[in-house]
């Protein structure tokens, strides 16, 4: 299987429980903040990191849907900064799918140019070190919160939202194996 098959089958389980969860909750999420959703992120990568520290773990939640939550939530803060904070968590379903099809589309394309690019060598990282990436992010998405969202030389929230997608694809991917 190649690359751009696997991404597709991680993504389409998290396309699925981010329905599913939409059809449970609604869209009580329009209501996080950035930061809130940058806060999220952390709680979900550093339980990660700390599982692959300890070697143990506590709570069932696996690893991988850890991953996938991490994508899922990126997609909604990208969505948050297209669509700005909703007081009552109101969005239509098929608009909120629609939005999360966009933003997942520009990640693969993303991953698509950099994974030429890079030839691969995601597959050669530990998933830690996938791990560590992916928290180095979202501090660099802290600092840019507190910065106002300004930015002089770097990368906008925007570009480490869709870093974090991929990153999180890539250790799902590297997991089913």
């Amino acid at each position: 299987m190649n690359t751009s098959e696997e991404y597709d089958q991680i993504i389409n389980n998290c396309r699925r429980i981010f329905a599913a969860k939409l059809g449970d909750y609604g869209a009580s999420w329009r209501i996080f903040r950035l930061s809130s959703i940058t806060d999220q992120l952390f709680i979900k990568a550093n339980r990660i990191r700390t599982i692959e520290d300890k070697g143990v773990q506590l709570v069932d939640d696996d690893i991988r849907s850890e991953f996938g939550g991490i994508i899922n939530y990126c997609v909604i803060a990208l969505i948050q900064m297209e669509l700005g904070v909703s007081d009552n968590g109101h969005i239509e379903e098929t608009k909120a799918l629609d939005l999360y099809n966009k933003y997942i589309l520009q990640a693969k394309n993303l991953m698509l140019k950099k994974n030429h690019d890079y030839d691969e060598s995601w597959r050669q990282l530990r998933i830690s070190s996938i791990t560590d990436l992916i928290l180095v992010k979202i501090l660099r998405l802290k600092q840019i919160e507190d910065n106002k969202g300004k930015v002089s030389v770097s990368e906008g929230a925007d570009s480490n939202y869709l870093d974090i997608i991929n990153y999180a694809a890539f250790a799902s991917i590297r997991l089913c194996k």
